[in-house]
This record gives structure tokens, sequence and C-alpha cells, in this order.
């Protein structure tokens, strides 16, 4: 009997998805077990609206980003990044890795509640580290997690390159019905031929080039993290509920395997 039972595991086995077992090691995380402004040794900001015409880091976006204490601090175990209407115009945050971590293939584990209401536009993704010498698309971007507050609980992954990028095809969705209610861990999972986006270990989309040369695979150099929360914009929607007036992403960890 036992024997038959070990080797109906051994058999079963084989049918796993590799992408529950395949994290690797431990390499850098941020678990926000303590209070204020986010860790300076493992994030940096992006501040302003990104362009003179406030356009909104070109997206047409209409918040304008701090780093107050108010759009962005870690309390009770959580980064919050929360977005603010005010007399102004909208505030809110964005923090990058960008000078402090980047890698090159791996896994992105990121655990988080989405913020509701029509107008919000969340974002957990990545850029190459070169994009200051190659520019963008050239150097790559990995969108790991897009939620549309006017699409509730409606989550995409995005790959943009120079062959493909904008309003780029190399993208899919899957339906997470409470993403402003619960915690869900959105993840990716990067390799040398394939990029794959999970969420809660569900895998819903590999991109896998057509191609291996710069165009169609930017992603063979480090790449950094990004965690946002926009207002508007081309995909947040020019629409923003008038009632709205916060809007908040709390994010459990960042945690990144090798």
């Amino acid at each position: 009997m036992n024997i038959i039972y070990i080797s109906v595991l051994a058999f079963t086995g084989l049918f796993f998805d590799d992408y529950a077992v395949s994290k690797g090691k431990l390499i850098w995380s941020d678990e926000f077990n303590y209070s204020g402004s986010p860790d300076p040794s493992r994030w940096d900001y992006q501040l302003g609206n990104g362009c003179p015409e406030l356009c909104g880091w070109g997206n047409q976006e209409i918040q304008f980003y701090t780093k107050e204490l108010s759009n962005v601090r870690v309390s009770e175990g959580k980064l919050i990044i929360e977005a603010h209407r005010t007399d102004k115009g909208w505030t809110s945050a964005r923090v990058t890795s960008k000078g402090k971590k980047s890698f090159t293939y791996g896994r992105v584990e990121v655990r988080a509640k989405l913020p509701a209401g029509k107008g919000t536009w969340p974002a957990l993704w990545m850029l190459g580290e070169n994009i200051d010498r190659k520019g963008w698309p050239w150097c790559g971007e990995i969108d790991i997690m897009e939620h549309v507050g006017r699409n509730p609980g409606v989550v995409q992954s995005v790959i943009h390159t120079k062959a493909e990028h904008g309003n780029t095809l190399l993208k899919d969705t899957i339906i997470v019905s409470t993403a402003t209610e619960k915690f869900h861990i959105y993840s990716m999972n990067w390799k040398k031929d394939l990029i794959e986006f999970a969420v809660d270990g569900k895998k819903y989309y590999t991109y896998r080039p057509v191609k291996m040369d710069p165009e169609h695979w930017p992603f063979s150099e480090p790449q950094y993290l990004l965690m946002n929360l926009a207002i508007g914009g081309i995909l947040g929607g020019a629409e923003i509920d008038p009632e709205l007036k916060s809007a908040k992403m709390e994010i459990d960890y960042v945690r990144v395997y090798q």
C-alpha cells in the first residue's frame, strides 16, 4: 500500500503547474514591519506631474506625485499609497526601487489590496534600468498589475517593447472580484525566454517573444520596481467619480525571488 501511495504522488506530480513551485530563493523584500516613510534604502520617489503641460507622466493623468505622509507611508505593517482630492487638484505617490534595487530574471510577488472608484489607476510594474540611456520603450516595461476603477475587478498584465507598445496587444486580463476588498498576490515570473503572470498563484498570461531580438525582448538586462496610484489618464479615463475624495492602495509585502 505504501509503495502504491508514493507512486501515485510521483505520477500526479508530473502534472503540477511549475509556476507554483518555481519561486527560487528570496533575494530582496520589504515586509513593511516599520512605521513612517518607506525605507530609503529600498525606495525612492518620483515627484511632480511629469511634464510642464500637466499631462501626468505622459499618460494624461491629473495627479501630482508627492512624498508627503498623507500620500505615502508605512503603517500597521502595510505600505499605503493614497490619493487625495484637494483644492488644487489630486495628489498621490509613486515609489520606485530605481537606484536601490534592480535584477535580471526571477519572481516578483506583491500582496496588495487595490483602491476602488471610477478614475483610479493603480499599478505594480517594472522598467529597464537602462531607461536613461536607451529610453522608453527600448528599455522594456513589465506591468505586473494594472486595475482601472471604471472596470472593477478586471486586472491586467501588460508587456511593452519597441516592437509593441502603447496600446499593445501583449496583455491579458483576469477577473479578481474582490480586488478592492481583499488582499491578493500579484506575481510575475521572468525567465530567459518568457514572462508569466499570475494572481494568487493562478497563471493567466505568458509572454513568449516571436523573436529574441532587442525590439521584441529587451528583458535580458536589469529592471527595477515601481508602485503608484494614478488618477485619470489614458487608461484611468477622463471621467472621475465626482463623489470620490480619496483612494487607497495597501501593500502588505514586496518579495523578489531568484
